[in-house]
């Protein structure tokens, strides 16, 4: 599965370099930062109202649509899937609320 992500981010990537008019990535990438951190914000609140209806489909929808979108800002700020499975990795076996302590220290 994780290929699907790599996939992406090669797309995502490559749009860096697009015209505006050519791709909604493209489009997003020439608004800016704002634009796309706006967009997470809108996807995040849809995501968090297909759980509150409970139906599964709009909850597998909405999240691809986040993910997809934190994707986006991952190639906008240099980054991948890559480091965020790499920091998923190193949490694996602490417990969270150790993971969180060691946060805050």
């Amino acid at each position: 599965m994780s290929d699907v992500l790599e996939r992406l981010a090669e797309v995502l990537e490559a749009r860096k370099s697009a015209e505006p008019d050519s791709s909604y990535v493209a489009k997003l990438y020439a608004k800016g930062l704002d634009a796309i951190l706006k967009k997470i914000g809108e996807e995040a609140t849809e995501t968090v109202m297909a759980a509150k209806d409970g139906e599964p489909e709009k909850i597998i929808y909405e999240t691809a649509d986040l993910w997809f979108h934190s994707m986006v800002l991952l190639a906008h700020q240099g980054l991948g899937p890559e480091d965020v499975l790499k920091e998923l990795d190193r949490r694996f076996g602490l417990s969270g609320l150790e993971e969180k302590a060691r946060r805050e220290a």
